[in-house]
């Protein structure tokens, strides 16, 4: 009798938070090191615009930049009866507030839903609510979150399926568990995501390279650890995973912390704090700023005004907004101001320190700890290993990699379709690095 024994297809992902890749070393992380060796490397992974996980959760799902998905910072504007308004992406409600004003949460499809008819996604997260949820905000999968766990249908699970832990090193250990178990159940998933807190979690509390911070990374680091092992015993059986573990940003150092709300209004730009004639959504080094259509003729003033600021690096609008991955049509991001950021490093040796946006509803002051959102050149210089199937050990690739790549890295390897995202599949980078070694007479390695 022959048996026809297919070849089971999984992808699993493993984001550590915050993570740049200028900080994998190996004390603080040894497992990262040694995966960075028996995997392939990519030396110039990127973030998105604005670098913030809300955002970075939503382009890794789609595939696709903010103006297209249309979730554009952890604080976006939205309009709507009572005007434009500045909301915090991460509450739980927020995907709701969304739907309600828009009809709609993001504007493309997400990994979730592609999948859902073929073995399911699925995500496990320690970060906000809403970073959380935007990986899968219409319930095609699974979100495992202490906000609030939900099944196929966003069906809420009330009983031992929640997930309540807390943010930091020993929540996210409770959850790798729970990951690990997810994946060697009966009712493992095609595609399933473990966010972890760390080091953001920290980073934003501690300076970077401190030795809570450092701690923050080696608990993460042993996370990895744990599901490497399990990786292990799903090939051992026959699967074929292609795993990846990334970072959806860096941090880098404030030495400065800019109200530009009441910058504004001392300037004459906008009426008062709290009004809706110009609105400033903070994501941290950077922040969107929209203005009300009776005010519009206040733009090219205002664009003015953040020219001549030290603390500006840059100021974005109109069609140059497009450079950022965001779309000039919509209502909430007429700008993007993005802060100054310097090469100095902080007491404990770490490159790399920027100028924020203060943000009236984050009561958390960040000066002298780590912060992200903008352009520099640290918070955008995130990691990304990925080993399987078209990724040859110690491969290391130097043309830049996106988040928006990874859905379709996922994609190609299920053998689904994926040409209508902003990204596309990793695997073809590195057979073209293939062709091009081939082509020069060098050693080729094999990615087919």
């Amino acid at each position: 009798m022959i048996f026809n024994m297919k070849t089971i297809k999984r992808c699993i992902l493993i984001m550590c938070d915050s993570l740049r890749r200028d900080l994998i070393l190996p004390d603080s992380s040894p497992t990262l090191t040694a995966l960075a060796k028996d995997a392939s490397w990519f030396a110039d992974a990127r973030a998105v615009f604005p670098s913030t996980t809300r955002v970075s959760s939503a382009s890794i799902a789609t595939g696709c930049h903010p103006g297209r998905h249309g979730l554009l910072g952890n604080m976006m504007i939205t309009e709507d009866l009572q005007g434009l308004r500045c909301h915090n992406v991460g509450d739980a409600v927020f995907r709701d507030h969304l739907l309600r004003v828009t009809g709609r949460t993001l504007r493309v499809p997400t990994l979730a839903q592609r999948v859902a008819d073929h073995g399911g996604a699925c995500i496990m997260s320690n970060v906000s609510p809403g970073a959380a949820y935007f990986n899968d905000p219409d319930g095609y999968g699974e979100v495992f979150h202490s906000a609030g766990s939900y099944g196929p249908g966003r069906e809420p699970y009330l009983d031992e399926r929640a997930l309540p832990i807390k943010p930091g090193s020993a929540g996210d250990r409770q959850m790798t568990t729970r990951f690990c178990q997810k994946l060697l159940s009966p009712d493992a998933p095609t595609i399933a995501t473990l966010w972890l807190s760390e080091p953001d979690h920290s980073g934003h509390g501690h300076p970077l390279g401190s030795p809570a911070h450092l701690a923050a990374i080696t608990h993460a680091n042993a996370c990895v650890t744990q599901v490497l092992a399990v990786v292990e015993q799903l090939r051992s059986r026959g699967d074929d995973v292609l795993l990846m573990v990334a970072s959806d940003h860096g941090m880098e150092t404030v030495i400065h912390e800019i109200d530009v709300v009441q910058a504004l209004v001392e300037a004459g730009l906008k009426s008062a704090v709290d009004s809706d004639d110009v609105v400033v959504a903070p994501n941290g080094s950077s922040c969107m700023l929209a203005i009300a259509p009776r005010q519009q003729f206040l733009q090219s003033a205002i664009v003015d005004f953040f020219n001549r600021q030290s603390w500006c690096s840059a100021v974005y609008q109109k069609q140059a907004l497009t450079q950022l991955g965001l779309s000039p049509d919509d209502a909430g991001n007429t700008l993007a101001v993005v802060m100054q950021s310097y090469p100095q490093t902080n007491p404990f040796g770490v490159p790399g320190s920027t100028c924020i946006v203060a943000d009236a509803q984050d009561p958390k002051h960040y000066n002298g700890y780590g912060q992200h959102g903008g352009l520099g050149q640290y918070e955008r210089a995130p990691f990304l290993i990925v080993q399987g199937c078209g990724f040859p050990p110690g491969h290391i690739h130097s043309g830049p990699a996106s988040l928006v790549d990874f859905a379709p890295t996922f994609l190609h390897h299920l053998g689904l379709p994926c040409t209508d995202m902003d990204g596309s599949p990793l695997q073809l980078r590195l057979r073209a690095d293939a062709d091009t070694a081939s082509r020069s007479h060098t050693p080729c390695i094999d990615v087919l």
